[in-house]
């Protein structure tokens, strides 16, 4: 990583360090706080003396007055004091926590790639938010906690020395014999510490494997040998716990115990002088409340010893555990750096692990700037090993890597980054957005180009459509929920909308059946063509959903003469599901054509048999709602096993007039009507364009209505608008809402952003169908051909014959090399790669 010369990796920092780093200035109020409070702590005890022997004794009221109000004075302010002091301890340890775990985060960013294969993500966090918490806590109480109780510890003593010198002497034995048995307590709490910080390292690093490799836990049914892993590691802890709390616990206890020797002591031998005149009764009294409050400080100095020995052990084994040396630092290239051509020589390359195993030997070739290189061979031939130490992921061993005739060896990390892009089997997309993702490899250039503005824009379109992930982000855009702020966006879609309906209304009719107030929506429920509109929230059984349990909406149905035909329809529904589907085992493909659900079934068999012939009316008022609701989820288009009657989806037309006058009353929280004018809340921007639903049985539907929409958007100059929200589209956790191959071609298109000279590609297209494979290698073939030298590990030797050179690895070794057809007329590896060894000759 970059640092200043002279500067000691942040690993070898001290736990001091931290505490006094961009904290001087605040180590200075800390000091003037604790000066402050020290002398507002010994004040009342000097009131206290006072108000005993100089008012109560003399009966002097105004000196009990007086020193009364010394004496809260100086309280108030020591606890004033106290809490600012508390207050600083927190922020300076807040800071030099955060500092402290920045610095750390960013070291270890840079660290070797083959640490991580050796070093579980677990143990990383742990470190990074657990164990480094006390070093955080330590570095607060640093400064002012030992000098605050060395101070007070110091002012009572000199106190009780004034006081009488005897009695202080003799309290004041008992100290050395807590500063014996304190420590050697807590070095075997320390012991136990160690033991307990690693075993929970263990224990967090085998709770992240198991959780990164749950599928092939639960595809195994590896339940039980994971959880006596685990099981081991917890019995461990436990043990460990137990003793390191042991051994805290008896700390805390003698320290109890020799707090209460002290006014054993006072009692016993002050007593003693007082009776024979030796020691006034005030002092005696100021004697007891100062060794009482002697303890408070040598309690906090304990506490802080603890805390300390926690911080020391916790912070070096942390530090301990990223002591390794990152193989590069990130050297920013200097302003007038050139480019790299893409030009490269590669003269007997080797690569051994560090373990002695080589995976790469003796490899030579070069490739002129622009051309193309395959990279192809058996598994473990070391292709990806080589395409790693090109793009100085690893340091290579022997040998020389040279671009532009410099040595790779010699080049700054940041300038291979500003000029290499590398693209994985497997890329790793973070949580976010598309646009961040895409942004990801640009932004981490020196001087990087800001984000925003229309040219800006159309290059990430551009790329995008390059790599054929346009079409997807165009569809995480239409398929946003639309949430209209300002009038300009609904007079956007609106026009959209018209023109697609002017355009393409007559061409599309067979697939989407467009929302039209005078016309039953057959694609649409009961409940839905009565309501015809969105919207409608709140709480209480009278509102939400239109539906039986919705008393308003009830009623409503009864007023327009729809409740006892839609409990008839529902009645003929359980009646006709029950006698098609009864017997069939309740398997879903058989219920599709049925608005009965296979869960009901049992319960309209029950309903029907008890009432073989007669109407719904003769039902009590729970069966009469259980049929209402099969009914208002009755939908032709889809539930073709039954047809819905004519006259009552004219009385349905006839009560949808009559419920948007009456919306507001009977779903509050807000009702909008469906109309040519107005949005739908809440529903995706495509469905707001098409205004309608898509027929049931029609393959084609989406993508003609697809094609129909981007026609328009074009001609309605909204693409990029819609585009730009497709980049804001979340893609979950690791990109897990993304398939393999929009991974790869996310992957891709961030590389591509960015506009390197050299494209390192490790089987980077093997997720992609073979249309994409193709757009990806058309790609290559026809724009970057001449413009950036490529070399791609390549899985499918199909596309092979369009590269300049092919390279065949095997064992670590380059055993050809050279153009497609002069391998292929060698009829030597390649040829036996791609067609065999035992094909006859030609």
């Amino acid at each position: 990583m970059k640092r200043d010369p002279g500067t000691s990796p942040v690993t070898e920092k001290s736990l001091f360090h931290w505490a006094f780093r961009d904290n001087l200035k605040l180590q200075l109020i800390l000091l003037s706080l604790i000066l402050l409070i020290v002398g507002a702590r010994v004040v009342p005890l000097e009131m206290q003396k006072r108000i005993i022997n100089d008012a109560i004794a003399l009966k002097n009221l105004d000196a009990l007055f007086l020193y009364c109000l010394i004496y809260i004075i100086a309280l108030t302010t020591a606890s004033a004091l106290k809490l600012a002091i508390n207050y600083l301890q927190a922020l300076i340890g807040e800071r030099a926590m955060t500092v402290m775990r920045k610095e750390l985060y960013e070291h270890i960013l840079g660290l070797p790639l083959h640490f991580f294969r050796t070093t579980q993500p677990g143990m990383v966090v742990s470190s990074l938010m657990t164990e480094l918490s006390a070093a955080g806590t330590f570095a607060g109480m640093a400064f002012a906690v030992p000098l605050t109780n060395i101070l007070t510890l110091l002012a009572f003593t000199v106190y009780l020395l004034w006081l009488n010198p005897k009695l202080a002497a003799t309290t004041l034995v008992i100290y050395p014999l807590v500063m014996l048995i304190i420590p050697q307590l807590q070095k075997r709490a320390n012991q136990a510490n160690k033991k307990r910080v690693d075993i929970s390292r263990s224990t967090s690093s085998q709770i992240a494997e198991s959780i990164s490799g749950i599928h092939e836990i639960q595809v195994h049914g590896a339940y039980r040998q994971e959880s006596d892993k685990f099981g081991q590691l917890a019995e461990r802890l436990k043990k460990v716990r137990i003793r390191w709390s042991l051994f805290r616990f008896g700390i805390k206890t003698a320290n109890n115990y020799f707090t209460g020797l002290g006014p054993f002591i006072v009692f016993l031998y002050g007593g003693y002088l007082v009776m024979h005149g030796q020691l006034a009764l005030g002092a005696m009294v100021a004697f007891l409340s100062a060794q009482e409050k002697l303890f408070d400080p040598w309690k906090e100095l304990i506490d802080f010893y603890q805390v300390y020995q926690d911080a020391t052990v916790r912070y070096r084994r942390t530090m301990r555990s990223f002591t390794t040396t990152p193989d590069f630092t990130l050297e920013l290239p200097a302003g007038d750096a050139p480019r790299l051509s893409g030009e490269l020589a590669v003269h007997a390359l080797t690569y051994d692990t560090t373990d002695g195993l080589r995976l790469l030997n003796g490899v030579s070739f070069s490739l002129q700037a622009g051309e193309h290189l395959a990279v192809v061979g058996f598994s473990g031939g070391g292709k990806s090993t080589l395409i790693q130490c090109i793009g100085k992921m690893f340091p290579y061993s022997g040998g020389s890597i040279q671009f532009d005739g410099r040595e790779l060896s010699e080049l700054g990390k940041m300038e291979i980054i500003r000029d290499i892009g590398y693209v994985s089997q497997s890329p790793f997309i973070f949580t976010g957005t598309v646009r961040e993702n895409l942004l990801y490899a640009r932004q981490a250039l020196p001087a990087a180009p800001q984000a925003g503005g229309t040219e800006d824009l159309d290059r990430q379109i551009l790329v995008l459509q390059q790599v054929g992930l346009f079409v997807d982000v165009m569809r995480f855009g239409l398929e946003t929920p639309l949430e209209p702020e300002d009038a300009e966006t609904t007079r956007r879609i609106l026009a959209i909308r018209a023109r697609l309906r002017q355009e393409f209304g007559k061409k599309l009719a067979d697939c989407i059946e467009f929302y039209d107030w005078q016309s039953y929506h057959r694609t649409s429920t009961i409940a839905e063509n009565i309501v015809f509109g969105s919207g409608g929230s709140g709480s209480g059984r009278d509102s939400g959903r239109p539906g039986p349990d919705n008393q308003l909406f009830r009623q409503f149905l009864g007023t327009t003469g729809l409740l006892l035909p839609l409990v008839e329809l529902g009645l003929s529904l359980a009646r006709q599901a029950v006698d098609v589907l009864a017997g069939l085992g309740g398997i879903e493909l058989f219920f599709k054509n049925s608005p009965v659900p296979a869960d009901q079934l049992e319960r309209c068999e029950a309903l029907t048999s008890r009432l073989p012939h007669g109407g719904g009316s003769d039902l009590p008022r729970q069966d009469q709602d259980f049929l209402l609701a099969l009914a208002l989820q009755f939908t032709p288009a889809n539930h073709t096993m039954t047809r819905l009657d004519d006259e009552l989806a004219a009385d349905i037309l006839t009560a949808r007039l009559l419920f948007a006058k009456q919306a507001a009353g009977l779903l509050p929280g807000g009702f909008t009507p469906y109309g040519e004018t107005a949005l739908i809340p809440g529903q995706s921007i495509l469905n707001n364009i098409f205004f309608g639903r898509i027929r049931p049985g029609m393959p084609s539907a989406q993508e003609r209505i697809n094609r129909a929409v981007m026609h328009t958007l074009v001609e309605e100059d909204y693409l990029e608008k819609i585009a730009a929200i497709g980049m804001e589209s979340p893609v979950g956790t690791m990109g897990d809402r993304l398939s393999g191959g929009q991974r790869q071609k996310l992957a891709i298109a961030r590389v591509l952003l960015k506009q390197p000279s050299i494209i390192l590609m490790d089987e980077a297209t093997s997720a992609l169908d073979n249309k994409s494979q193709t757009r990806i290698q058309r790609l290559m073939t026809n724009r970057w051909r001449g413009k950036r030298t490529v070399i791609a590990v390549v899985h499918r030797l199909d596309s092979i014959d369009t590269f300049d050179k092919i390279a065949v690895m095997k064992a670590g070794k380059l055993v050809e090399y050279g153009s497609y057809q002069d391998l292929i007329g060698q009829r030597g590896m390649l040829h036996e790669l791609i067609y065999g060894k035992n094909l006859p000759d030609a």
